[in-house]
């Protein structure tokens, strides 16, 4: 029988430390700064509340500055001193994205889901392994994921995500592992896997505050994850090994999104962590918050 509780009885801080493609250089003032590769980036984070450590000529050498637009989540512009950066490699165990610059401030990679790519390969136990990744981006999970013997089912709303994940998958000369790209709404991909009878052994979702699907679905996180993640237990059994979850920009708390999730994955035992994800900074060691975690391990 599984445990009347399988929540940790207090929330755990992943930290995020550098490697040589990345590495959080400094932050504060409402802004980071960070190495991926050769290009360094200065970018709003409302997290960084502090002064920063140091001196604003080393900011001011960064390769492009991110400036916001009206919206805090909307789009913005790239100030560069120099000539735009083509797309450039950024490398992780076997996984290598083509970075580059987008309105929103990002680049197709988020540093702090390093902590998730260890701990998910590490539990992938054979070539047999089905992972299901949901909201999948630009694939690094999922090319991780292969590379650990996974065959995957990688599953995104934009088309321009599945373009440039397949171009990630080639660049890492991964192209002869099995990855399903699907480019659809993820919540309606799921229901429709549970009305089909499908299971999985591991599921990672990362799912945004606010988004819309292919044919204009409106996904809300407080309003639509708990569906969700019922949707996603009835794709695990007995025999799955993990689910991961995070979630950005959102007024819920860790402990509210995991109790969510013990609710929906009571039946199958196991253990669920939950917390905040973290990059250590370089400059002063100081911890930058990143986003909330859920990880039910069936191992305990």
């Amino acid at each position: 029988m599984p445990p009347l509780s399988q929540l940790a009885t207090s929330p755990e801080i992943l930290i995020c430390e550098p490697w040589e493609d990345h590495a959080l250089l400094d932050s504060g003032d409402g802004r980071k700064l960070e190495r991926f590769g050769r290009v360094v980036l200065d970018r709003p984070d409302g997290q960084a509340l502090w002064t920063p450590t140091l001196p604003k000529a080393d900011w001011a050498r960064a390769d492009a500055h991110f400036l916001a637009g009206r919206e805090e989540e909307g789009k913005g512009r790239w100030d560069m001193p120099g000539k735009p950066p083509p797309p450039w490699p950024v490398r992780y165990r076997q996984a290598q994205v083509e970075a580059e610059l987008t309105g929103f401030r990002h680049l197709g990679i988020f540093p702090e889901h390093r902590v998730h790519w260890d701990w998910t390969a590490d539990r992938i136990s054979s070539d047999s392994f089905e992972l299901l990744n949901l909201f999948g981006y630009t694939g690094v999970a999922s090319l991780i994921g292969a590379a650990a013997g996974a065959r995957v089912t990688h599953v995104d709303a934009s088309k321009k995500a599945i373009t440039w994940a397949r171009a990630n998958q080639e660049a890492s000369g991964l192209s002869d592992k099995p990855i399903r790209w699907i480019c659809e709404d993820a919540a309606k991909f799921v229901a429709r896997e549970v009305r089909r009878g499908n299971r999985y052994d591991g599921i990672v979702l990362d799912p945004p505050k606010y988004g819309r699907g292919p044919k204009n679905e409106i996904w809300r996180l407080d309003e639509q994850l708990p569906q969700l993640l019922a949707d996603c237990a009835a794709l695990l059994d007995g025999n799955s090994a993990f689910l991961v979850l995070t979630a950005y920009a959102t007024h819920l708390s860790a402990i509210s999104i995991a109790q969510l999730s013990e609710a929906a994955l009571s039946s199958l035992g196991g253990r669920i962590g939950f917390g905040e994800m973290t990059i250590r900074e370089a400059a002063s060691g100081k911890l930058l918050p990143t986003s909330l975690f859920v990880r039910w391990d069936r191992r305990g």
